[in-house]
């Protein structure tokens, strides 16, 4: 059998394999082609019993880098200093820790949240802690609750008033290439999939459609009441966690897209926790049926492990087999969210005759039109010429406001979603609109809020080249980054967050929104960094610049193509890992002839194999008196290429270290192994 055959079955690297067997008992050679079959099957019914060894062996590995990283940092004293209120993020960057890591210590005490939300001082001291950190409370700080104050205000309104009935607001979910845009495409019939890069959604959208309420009577003309229903399409790839999060605060009622021939994925679960933490309602839209290798009983098997039980198991959760491509069941779908609407109706109200407050789901600067945004009224009505205030500060006030279709609106009502122009400055995803609070709102600072950062994620990576010592040095790629929107600026920052390396790293020493400008070039030239555009494209002038200073320009439409690009370049800065195999040991039992640089003795080889053309080490009292290479081997008269366990041999090595008898020659092989870059999970 060839080897590469065998390491397909065990599902392992073939060079990996070689590597691990003979720590097992199979000593088939480290550039062995062919196996026999007989050891072959041997291996593969000993493979379970091996993989459990090295997972073990792995997981202990990892516990005591654990215990000794908190060791250190107990013994380091360094002292952490956290306020009333932080972000898991920013306690992550000051533990210097990944923040996947944390949050999955978080999860291991019972606290699942994302990486934007805050948590108290008692949370984070014990997490910190647990990790080895000394800990204070950071005192006589202010802390900036404006937009939690905001958000305090919105849940407010949404409580107070005359309440009447609503359009429930709908978030699409679930993983990557499940068919979220096409279920989106067949219930408001139109193809919004053609334009966009890769298939999947670059930005959160929101559209409104109207549905044939059969539950209801015929109206007097004999025609069925309509009811309407608003859904936020949120982008499907694990960049848009963030955006995820915050259109699920927004909602009333979550579909869940799984395909049925996929089952579920890691965004999956991502989106099940979302749902569970905004303790949304949810419908589980089953797709692709249509396919030969759909299972959608499979597929609610899956998802009754994670909670989500279908109603026809005993659960409460309606399940709905689609297929978006064939256009099967939509109509169901649409009657099982209207169902659901009716059974939480209470909690789908607001008072449509106060003034407007509600959430920004989508901002950018428009070429044409300047910083407009998508908001989604969830109380009060919106007119033209009302004052934009978002978080206590006054914007601007509404020039047009054109719903989904691009028609223009004089009024806008509760579960609306609006396209809004007459901004002065761009907000960000996630702040609060409140007319209400114009009595004492003050007009924004434009000049200062343009000079702050864009809204997302201050996140420049520090470099710390404290070390004399070159190798320990951290080697950065310098990058600036420029967007079309906000929700994709925030979404390629949180990805190039994850790539974490002792050796190297990413440092955005600039970010921020619209075309290439000559200020972006001057900031790339004086730290060396490449131009990242995405959606966006250089000004003349900042095109002649680059050309001129000889600065690297890439442009991207798909964000993981942007992330694969500065994932590449990080790994061409690694330096290759040196490997060590283990080949074999001879003991020296007489020296015959030793030279300049060269020894002739003998010796029997006690474990592995001898190998002409190694590196050898020379023990002698358990210390290493030595390196060198064996240079010949000889049995008798023969010249051998190696010589097993075992046999008694000749050899003549080379190297400045002198050969005594009952030494020990370690003979192993030195390999370059170029290293990957990992992305946390």
């Amino acid at each position: 059998m060839n080897v590469s055959e065998l390491a397909r079955r065990l599902r392992i690297n073939p060079k990996k394999m070689l590597e691990i067997l003979p720590e097992f008992g199979f000593d088939i050679g480290a550039k062995a082609v062919k196996i026999d079959d007989r050891v072959a099957n041997q291996i593969t019914r000993e493979w379970k019993r091996i993989n459990r060894t090295l997972e073990r062996r792995e997981q202990e590995e990892l516990e005591k880098q654990k215990e000794l990283e908190k060791q250190n940092r107990r013994e380091s004293g360094i002292e952490l200093v956290i306020p009333n209120k932080i972000t898991i993020r920013e306690l992550a960057e000051n533990m210097n820790i990944p923040v996947n890591k944390l949050m999955i210590e978080l999860m291991k005490n019972g606290i699942l949240a994302s990486q934007n939300e805050n948590i108290d001082f008692d949370t984070a001291s014990i997490m910190a802690e647990e990790l080895g950190f000394t800990v204070k409370q950071k005192d006589d700080v202010v802390e900036d609750d404006s937009n939690e104050e905001h958000l305090e205000g919105l849940e407010k309104a949404l409580s107070e008033g005359n309440k009447t009935k609503r359009a429930p607001v709908v978030v699409v979910m679930g993983h990557v290439d499940h068919g979220k845009t096409r279920l989106l495409d067949a219930i408001r019939s139109a193809n919004v999939i053609a334009g966009e890069a890769g298939g999947i959604t670059q930005h959160i959208g929101a559209y409104q459609v109207n549905w044939e309420n059969k539950k209801e009577k015929s109206l007097s003309d004999g025609s069925q009441e309509k009811s309407a229903l608003t859904f936020i399409d949120t982008p499907g790839h694990e960049a848009f966690t963030v955006m995820r999060s915050r259109g699920a605060k927004v909602a009333d009622i979550a579909i869940l897209v799984v395909a049925a021939d996929d089952g579920v994925k890691p965004q999956t679960l991502e989106a099940i926790e979302i749902i569970k933490a905004a303790k949304l309602p949810v419908v589980v839209a089953v797709n692709k049926i249509d396919k030969e290798s759909a299972d959608p009983k499979r597929t609610r098997t899956e998802l009754s492990g994670y909670g989500i039980v279908t109603d026809e198991w005993g659960g409460d959760v309606p399940m709905v087999d689609i297929s978006a491509k064939e256009n099967i069941n939509i109509d169901k779908l649409l009657d099982t969210l209207l169902i659901v609407a009716d059974m939480n109706e209470d909690s789908i109200v607001a008072d449509a005759n106060r003034p407007a407050a509600g959430t920004v789901i989508e901002a950018h600067v428009d070429k044409g039109e300047g910083p407009v945004a998508t908001v989604l009224i969830q109380t009060g009505t919106l007119k033209v010429n009302d004052p934009i205030v978002i978080n206590g500060e006054i914007y601007g006030k509404v020039r047009a406001m054109k719903d989904y279709k691009g028609e223009d609106l004089k009024n806008a009502g509760p579960s609306t979603p609006i396209r809004i122009l007459g901004f002065k400055v761009t907000p960000s995803v996630g702040d609060v609109l409140d007319v209400s609070s114009k009595e004492g709102a003050k007009n924004i600072d434009v000049k200062n809020k343009r000079a702050e950062a864009s809204g997302a994620e201050k996140h420049t990576l520090v470099i710390s080249n404290d070390s004399d010592d070159e190798e320990n040095k951290t080697k950065a790629l310098n990058i600036v980054v420029k967007t079309d929107v906000l929700g994709s600026l925030e979404a390629i920052i949180a990805s190039l967050s994850k790539i974490k390396n002792d050796e190297v790293q990413v440092s955005i020493v600039s970010k921020g929104l619209g075309n290439i400008t000559a200020d972006d070039v001057a900031r790339a030239e004086s730290s060396g960094a490449v131009v990242y555009g995405f959606n966006v494209v250089a000004t003349p002038v900042a095109q002649d610049a680059m050309s001129e200073k000889n600065i690297e320009f890439v442009q991207y439409k798909i964000i993981y193509d942007l992330i694969d690009d500065v994932t590449d370049r990080l790994e061409k800065l690694l330096s290759a890992e040196k490997i060590t195999t283990e080949l074999g040991k001879l003991e020296i039992k007489a020296v015959f002839r030793t030279e300049k640089n060269k020894t002739i003795a003998g010796g029997l080889v006690v474990s592995g194999k001898i190998w002409t053309g190694e590196k050898a080490r020379v023990i002698r009292g358990g210390k290493i008196e030595g390196v060198g290479k064996i240079e010949k081997l000889q049995i008798g008269q023969q010249v051998e290429k190696k010589v097993p366990e075992g046999s008694e041999c000749g050899i003549e090595f080379k190297g400045k270290a002198q050969i005594e008898k009952g030494d020990i020659i370690e003979v192993y092989k030195e390999e370059e192994k170029k290293k990957e870059l990992i992305l946390d999970k």
